[in-house]
């Protein structure tokens, strides 16, 4: 009997690792060229309301933050059933803080984020020069079984290439495109503050990862 129990713990253990998913690390290029069969096909808009970037930041320590980010507009290309290419408008001025109750609080990481003071005003996204972002989607690739979304990131007027994995799904009516989480390298966009491989000699606790975690859930109809 005990080893039967011992079996069962170790299969359920396997199982977990097995289900577990690393988030995906994305390496940043230099910004890929957009092709004319990338903007060919039908424009599918981007429903604002049911769409959404969720993000994740924090202290190398371990404490983080979780928020949202909202698209202002945009379009997904569609030809023979496939996504071809699309357009995204980042709101910079919707980021959300989710994880914070208190209100105060919540709205103070809120405007450190975004940079509404003076003195903090380019910590982060400095929203009040940079007030958005974008997306150019160029191709979409299939790898190891895996759909991978390739495209030219955009912020603080600064741009590189990223891929990611994502799920995609086609019909007449609506497309759909759901990212698995994965990571952007926050300074390769010159968001500097408290970054341990830009600031030297910074206490522990002060340390920002430099890794921002994403996950992209984008809607779009026709």
């Amino acid at each position: 009997m005990k080893k039967n129990v011992l079996a069962v713990i170790a299969l359920a253990a396997l199982s977990f690792t097995a289900c577990k998913k690393e988030n995906t690390t994305v390496e940043t290029t230099t910004p890929t060229e957009v092709t004319p069969e990338s903007t060919e096909g039908t424009k599918y808009n981007v429903a604002t309301d049911k769409s959404k970037i969720d993000w994740t930041g924090g202290k190398v320590s371990g404490d983080k933050h979780t928020g949202t980010l909202a698209l202002k507009e945009g379009n997904v290309a569609v030809k023979d059933g496939k996504v071809t290419g699309g357009n995204f408008v980042i709101d910079m001025n919707s980021i959300s803080v989710t994880d914070i109750a208190d209100a105060d609080k919540k709205a103070m990481l809120e405007g450190h984020l975004k940079g509404t003071s003076a003195d903090n005003s380019d910590h982060f996204f400095n929203t009040g020069k940079y007030p958005v972002g974008t997306f150019v989607l160029t191709s979409v690739t299939e790898e190891n079984g895996t759909q991978m979304v390739e495209g030219n990131l955009t912020l603080k007027e600064v741009t590189n290439s990223v891929k990611f994995p994502a799920t995609i799904t086609v019909t007449d009516t609506d497309v759909t495109i759901v990212t698995d989480n994965f990571e952007i390298d926050r300074t390769k966009w010159g968001v500097n503050f408290n970054s341990g491989s830009i600031v030297k000699d910074l206490a522990g606790d002060k340390v920002i990862n430099d890794n921002i975690i994403l996950k992209l859930n984008v809607a779009a109809t026709k």
